[in-house]
């Protein structure tokens, strides 16, 4: 089930969502985000490439301290300079029509290998789009993991 709400004047986007693309490499966004998304981001969104092969759609605001502090960032330290080549040199300007949908360009659906069937799946502060092999294969490796699922810093989460 898809969620938001508000917190200290910002949204918070959780759950996950199967969703196809149109034959023009559009994904409805489903209907419960769209007025969240638009009035957070005042109509404008950013979508990059992620390391995992998957894509990062964000309000606008809440990308533009990521994209700071990514361009504060030395260009001559290797790693921080292919950071920066992928995830600001992928961001792409993105706006809902007015159906609710956003167009994916060729070139980020083709890093992502997103064809028909893809997922939408809430970060808290942005969203994660995934193919569906991509989508299938984070939760093989998320049940592979076993009792060593939780990382340091969770050891005592509570569910």
């Amino acid at each position: 089930m898809w969620v938001y709400w508000l917190t200290n004047g910002g949204t918070m986007f959780q759950g996950a969502a199967a969703l196809n693309l149109d034959a023009k490499g559009r994904m409805a966004v489903p209907a419960k985000h769209r007025d969240a998304l638009v009035a957070h981001g005042a109509g404008h969104l950013v979508v990059t490439a992620h390391p995992h092969r998957c894509l990062l759609l964000y309000p606008a605001p809440a990308w533009e301290p990521i994209r700071n502090q990514l361009n504060a960032a030395s260009s001559l330290q290797v790693e921080s300079a292919m950071v920066k080549r992928l995830l600001v040199g992928f961001a792409e300007d993105i706006e809902m029509d007015s159906a609710g949908r956003l167009l994916l360009s060729p070139t980020l659906r083709k890093f992502a290998g997103l064809e028909k069937e893809i997922w939408m799946v809430g970060q808290g502060s942005h969203f994660e789009i995934w193919s569906d092999a991509g989508w299938q294969a984070q939760q093989e490796a998320i049940f592979s993991l076993g009792d060593k699922l939780l990382p340091p810093g969770l050891e005592n989460l509570a569910l």
